[in-house]
């Protein structure tokens, strides 16, 4: 699927398409909350009634906006996979989740927003990437088991560090709105932050420590 990003460059954009374009940026940005159809329909230049054609509901349009971000940000992390080590790999991972936020910082606000909205949202995204998140635990696991990171629990390592990873990177967000630093320079100040945190969980202990 191509990313959204390049559908809004193409004048064959179906007006269905157009919508969850539209919806993903503003609940990004405003708020699903505050977010009406009404908005929508002038930021796309369609009437509401277009809309609820394609969405009969709000809540149906931010499914389709869940199922499509999810679809990139998968793609994203499935190319972020490196060979190496056990720390080259989550390295990996980090960049790449700070390259999204550097290019299409619209993406993890989405991430942000749907965590803060909860369930059914925040389930269906989890279920999305549930693929994923099964397989770098298998791998965590294993890796722990041959004394390449440090043992703990491999799900909670996870949930751990996609919650500081996410929060930082979706700080650009903040700041912006703030009319604060949010430069590409503040953003590679985070990701060193976030990977000098994560080398330190990460790490095995030395004997006698």
């Amino acid at each position: 699927m191509p990313a959204p990003g390049n559908r809004l460059g193409v004048t064959s954009v179906s007006t269905r398409q157009r919508v969850i374009d539209a919806a993903l940026l503003a609940f990004a940005r405003r708020g699903y909350d505050v977010t009406s159809l009404d908005f929508l329909a002038a930021e796309v230049g369609i009437t509401k009634q277009t809309i609820l054609y394609y969405f009969p509901s709000k809540e149906t349009l931010l499914r389709a906006v869940v199922d499509d971000v999810a679809v990139d940000v998968y793609a994203a992390l499935v190319e972020a996979q490196v060979d190496g080590g056990a720390w080259q790999k989550v390295r990996g991972v980090v960049r790449s989740v700070f390259s999204i936020a550097g290019r299409r910082p619209e993406l993890l606000g989405i991430v942000r927003e749907v965590a803060r909205l909860g369930p059914p949202a925040a389930t269906r995204f989890a279920e999305h990437l549930s693929p994923l998140i099964d397989k770098a635990t298998v791998y965590l696991e294993s890796a722990m088991e041959m004394g390449e990171l440090r043992r703990q629990d491999a799900r909670l390592l996870l949930l751990t560090s996609y919650s500081t990873v996410v929060g930082m990177v979706t700080e650009g967000e903040v700041l912006r709105t703030l009319g604060l630093d949010s430069s590409a320079r503040s953003l590679v100040r985070q990701r060193k932050a976030a990977l000098s945190f994560l080398r330190a969980a990460l790490t095995p202990a030395r004997p006698g420590y």
